[in-house]
């Protein structure tokens, strides 16, 4: 619907006031700087306010005697003791105690208790930006209600490409005029209540999956999608989040971007970027100036920031998926990490880059080395594998699902870093005679990096695509078709694209192919679509690559076969020795009376 036509909507669907209608509010308590800016819908009930302050152009929904319900907390239908100015409220709302709601577009079924501020500017151009991934503003990029994680790092990243940022901000703003030149909304069955300030903050919510905001919070120049939970204390300014975002326990959360799915609790997050299924609920942990891709988890006492090498706050952390720094972790900016890097706690002296995927980092002090051991997970952790291949899927009850994600964590992007992985481990161990195994280029100082098993990590990466493969051909059409050229891979937002086809994404942003928001959405959406099928041939190119050969014969198949089903034994012997650990370890269960007890306990 254009803006002409939703004002033309608005005008038939309100009325003024009647005579008599405006002599029972004031006898409530009501007031008005002018009642003929007053206007209500088809089903408004005079009855249901008292003791109101409007101002300005002011829109009422129908409300009657029902009442809206948040857990043990239960409003009669209606607008009490508020203040309320060029606000627009929907139907069957409970407005209580809001000492002043001005510029915002209130949705159905709202419950609005005991708020301090709620207001928003009116000019969308107003808007602030989100300085996310680095501290000097350098990618910084403007919020809109609708915008996905993708979104914000294709904004983010691209920043060479000039034209495409002109590009986006038209979009933007032009997806800020059509919602009505209001930036602050409310969605249907939104809960806002004991809030201290709310300011330029859109709120996603609808029935099926409502945001609820509580407990002493101040949000200001944000975006929150569907299904958010913030209370007990969070300050954030300028963020977006995604959809089934929690934010609790006193985060500080600035210029930021929170994939969907997330926790953060307890800490400090500014100027990053933060993929889905991401956890940091820890005291005295902060991220600051990163990229971290989702599944990842950041311990307590973690420092990811404002340790910065250069003579400005212009250094950047970029983590892959399933980045799990341990306790207190100490990083300088600017640091890369591979998917599924697990750091061990220790305070890291120099930039680091860390190419190898599912590996352990660890800094050795008394040898004074960086020490590197490829394949970790695999090799000793397998039930974690397994356990993240699943824990992330059934976490996910987004009802709106507007960023798609790959949740395996072999996937093409790690099927990729794998493939590179063998390059460099097979390059190290030729050029390591003696036995140590000694790598180039992860570590920014004079010091030696050891690679801890190499020979075993190689052999576990080929074993990892070799499953990676066969797993997606058999779940498959069962088609084997060859394809040619290298195959690359972007993660946007969560969302594994073939580069070729991000690039040609970007070129029908610049010329005006994709001229909004929801022609690129619609875009990503086909290339979901399409993602099982490229997954598989990529699928099948990995099996050819580890060949050596450019199609596999039959005598190939069935080796890999065979091969798969003797790695899937090993996968699962792996999990349940893995898990073994923990069930034998007598430290895990001097805290019970009995395994019984125990096992009560640890089954939840």
């Amino acid at each position: 619907m254009s803006v002409i036509d939703k004002k033309k909507n608005m005008e038939t669907r309100y009325r003024t006031l009647t005579a008599a209608e405006i002599e029972q509010l004031e006898r409530q308590g009501n007031s008005a700087e002018d009642w003929s800016a007053v206007k209500v819908a088809e089903g408004f009930t005079a009855a249901c306010l008292h003791g109101n302050c409007f101002d300005g152009e002011v829109r009422l929904g129908a409300m009657g005697a029902g009442r809206v319900t948040d857990g043990g907390l239960t409003l009669h239908e209606g607008i009490y003791n508020s203040m309320l100015a060029d606000t627009t409220v929907g139907d069957h709302p409970a407005i209580h105690n809001v000492h002043m709601l001005s510029g915002y577009t209130i949705g159905n079924n709202v419950l609005l208790f005991n708020i301090d501020e709620m207001t928003c500017t009116a000019d969308p151009r107003t808007v602030a930006w989100l300085e996310p991934m680095n501290e000097n503003g350098g990618r910084r990029l403007l919020p809109f209600s609708g915008m996905t994680v993708g979104d914000a790092y294709l904004w983010a990243r691209y920043r060479g490409r000039k034209q495409l940022m002109e590009r986006l901000e038209q979009m933007t703003y032009s997806a800020l005029a059509t919602a009505g030149g209001r930036y602050g909304t409310v969605g249907d069955s939104c809960v806002v209540k004991n809030t201290k300030t709310i300011r330029n903050v859109s709120l996603r919510s609808c029935e099926a999956d409502p945001t609820v905001v509580d407990g002493c919070i101040a949000l200001c120049d944000g975006v929150a999608g569907y299904g958010c939970t913030l209370e007990h204390g969070v300050i954030a300014a300028r963020f977006l989040l995604g959809e089934h975002v929690h934010l609790e326990f006193g985060l500080r959360l600035n210029d930021t971007v929170v994939g969907d799915n997330s926790t953060l609790a307890r800490c400090e997050v500014g100027n990053s970027i933060i993929f889905p299924a991401h956890e940091q609920h820890h005291n005295n942990s902060f991220l600051i100036a990163g990229l971290v891709m989702g599944q990842s988890n950041v311990a307590a006492g973690c420092t990811i920031g404002s340790n910065h090498n250069s003579r400005t706050a212009d250094g950047e952390l970029a983590a892959g998926r399933g980045f799990w720094p341990g306790l207190c972790c100490s990083f300088k900016h600017s640091s890369r990490f591979a998917s599924y890097c697990l750091v061990a706690k220790a305070d890291y002296p120099a930039e680091l880059d860390i190419r190898l995927p599912f590996a352990l980092v660890s800094n050795n002090v008394s040898k004074d080395q960086l020490e590197v051991m490829p394949a970790y997970w695999w090799m000793y952790n397998m039930y974690a594998i397994d356990r993240n291949s699943r824990k992330f899927l059934q976490r996910d009850r987004r009802v709106v699902k507007a960023q798609h994600v790959e949740f395996d964590p072999l996937a093409p992007d790690t099927a990729e870093e794998l493939l590179h992985g063998m390059e460099l481990l097979r390059g190290w161990i030729k050029a390591s005679p003696d036995g140590t195994v000694y790598a180039d280029g992860m570590e920014n100082s004079k010091r030696r990096t050891v690679i801890l098993k190499a020979q075993e990590g190689l052999k576990a990466y080929k074993d990892m695509l070799v499953y990676y493969a066969m797993k997606n051909l058999e779940a498959g059409s069962g088609e084997r078709k060859a394809e040619s050229g290298e195959w690359q891979w972007v993660n946007i937002g969560g969302q594994l694209v073939e580069r070729h086809d991000m690039e040609q994404l970007i070129a029908d942003v610049e010329s005006g192919v994709l001229d909004s928001w929801d022609a690129v959405h619609g875009r990503f959406d086909a290339l979901w679509a399409a993602y099982p099928a490229r997954r598989q041939a990529h699928a099948y190119g990995v099996l050819c690559r580890l060949a050596g050969v450019e199609k596999l014969d039959d005598a190939l198949w069935q080796y890999y076969r065979q091969r798969y089903a003797d790695i899937q034994k090993y996968i699962e012997e792996q999990k349940a020795a893995s898990r073994r650990k923990d069930d034998v370890n007598p430290y895990r269960s001097m805290t019970y009376w009995d395994a019984a007890e125990r096992d009560a306990v640890h089954q939840g």
